[in-house]
């Protein structure tokens, strides 16, 4: 397997990299951890619709650019290294477009499809509830028919971007006869109708990602259905796959590991830089080797992909793995700087802007979003291993 990049995708990568660095260098935003997922900033987002980096993978029929998912890595790849505020478009670029391209009609695909690429759909992700976290086939907020309508009631918990959120991607109980793997449909509606009602979350470290969302007697339209009737689940077994497998999943906290090798360079303890320690030089080289490892992995997906077939194992694989590099890499930061890194990013004392204190918070939860590290290693058993269900 080749791993190296083609002429054209060098240049690509170095057109991100100068757009991003132009961007910094201008002082419209400051690199940041997660800020896939915490930066929303809608300029920027623009800023990258304009580009035509928003739909990179998806047919030139349907307004994208008919790209490989290596490329599309690529880009994700360097929004992750300089902490790019790329929320507002994420989840929308990530996987819905790409939802409503596989599954939805044409004139979905006309109508949202537009409005995606433009970065104006600020997604948010109806999926997991109070009872139904890993076993997602035991939600129980309901769609119920009534003429050209589905009336929505129940309560969705951890959704993410729900505070920013113009759209939300509901997956809801459809047949409440059927076996709880069917009966389950997917929709996507905006979230400014009556009976939609959005709680935040406070974090542990005091951020605001997630949300609560309640509907009471919602009514969308018909036309809100994405994909086939009561068979939602199997839609999205699809689309989780690609959830997991990108490099949010390993890099996410990447600002965190350059600012922590700054930090030892210019940092003194006894008279010499924390850079001439052998522990610690020992630790920061174990951590690049381990990130480059998972780097070759998530491009490894990529080419998966883009033979055509499904990352049903590779995914899960991925996921585990970058879980477990972003909490090392968060531990170490911690160990290197002492009580200094554990300062609030409020402390006049806080060194790289209590970046520490940010994703060693974070990074606990990292093993449960998306699909907890035991569930999906229990996959991996199944998938590739072959091993017997449980």
């Amino acid at each position: 397997m080749d791993f190296r990049l083609n002429e054209e995708q060098e240049k690509f990568r170095q057109e991100i990299r100068d757009f991003l660095e132009g961007e910094i260098k201008q002082g419209l935003w400051e690199p940041s951890c997660d800020a896939w997922i915490m930066g929303h900033d809608p300029e920027f987002t623009k800023r990258v619709s304009q580009k035509g980096w928003i739909g990179l993978t998806w047919p030139k029929e349907h307004g994208g650019q008919g790209r490989s998912y290596i490329d599309r890595l690529i880009l994700t790849e360097e929004m992750l290294r300089y902490g790019a505020p790329a929320a507002c478009h994420w989840f929308a670029d990530r996987q819905i477009g790409g939802a409503i391209v596989h599954y939805g009609t044409e004139e979905q695909r006309r109508e949202l499809l537009p409005m995606i690429l433009r970065g104006e759909a600020y997604v948010g992700l109806g999926m997991s509830e109070p009872d139904a976290g890993s076993d997602l086939a035991s939600l129980k907020t309901k769609a119920t028919e009534d003429g050209d309508e589905f009336i929505i009631d129940g309560q969705k918990t951890w959704t993410s971007g729900g505070s920013h959120m113009n759209w939300i991607y509901l997956v809801a109980r459809t047949d409440p006869d059927a076996a709880k793997h069917k009966g389950i449909s997917e929709f996507f509606f905006r979230t400014d109708l009556p009976g939609v009602n959005v709680v935040p979350i406070a974090d542990i470290t005091g951020g605001v990602h997630f949300n609560e969302v309640f509907f009471e007697n919602v009514r969308i339209p018909k036309t809100s259905l994405i994909g086939e009737k009561n068979r939602g689940f199997y839609q999205i077994l699809n689309q989780l796959d690609y959830e997991r497998s990108g490099m949010e999943r390993l890099m996410a906290n990447y600002p965190l590991f350059e600012a922590l090798i700054n930090y030892t360079k210019e940092t003194k303890r006894k008279g010499q830089p924390l850079s001439q320690d052998p522990l610690i030089r020992a630790k920061l080289a174990q951590l690049k080797v381990e990130l480059e490892i998972g780097r070759l992995h998530m491009y490894r997906v990529a080419m998966v992909m883009d033979e055509g077939r499904a990352p049903n194992w590779e995914s899960s694989m991925s996921k585990v793995y970058g879980t477990a590099f972003e909490q090392c890499l968060a531990g170490a930061a911690i160990e290197i700087m002492g009580l200094y890194g554990q300062l609030s990013p409020q402390s006049k004392r806080v060194p790289i802007k209590g970046m520490a204190y940010h994703s060693y918070l974070s990074s606990k939860g990292y093993s449960l979003q998306a699909g907890s590290s035991e569930v999906l290693k229990n996959i991996l058993a199944l998938r590739k291993l072959e091993l017997p269900n449980q």
